[in-house]
């Protein structure tokens, strides 16, 4: 089993200083998550990015994140609320 390593943008650290810790932590787990599987059962592609973009739901929240396989990493590109996370 490959474990990847996880790297969080400045936008996704800046958002996730400002959560109360229950959601923090739920967050935190999913992203946790990701490096031991970055394709989980509910991942899905963002459409319209130049990149493969994929995102995870974390109840209303979405986490945005690029795998770079000759590196064996994940970048999370951007954690947000639903509604707002698709218009950056």
């Amino acid at each position: 089993m490959t474990v990847f390593e996880v790297y969080l943008s400045t936008a996704a650290k800046a958002f996730l200083k400002r959560l109360d810790k229950p959601l923090f932590e739920r967050i935190y787990r999913r992203i946790n998550a990701l490096a031991v599987d970055p394709y989980p059962a509910d991942a899905k592609r963002v459409r319209g990015r130049n990149e493969k973009v994929f995102r995870v739901r974390v109840g209303n929240y979405r986490i945005l994140y690029v795998i770079f396989w000759d590196t064996k990493c994940i970048l999370i590109v951007m954690v947000d609320k639903r509604a707002k996370v698709y218009d950056r």
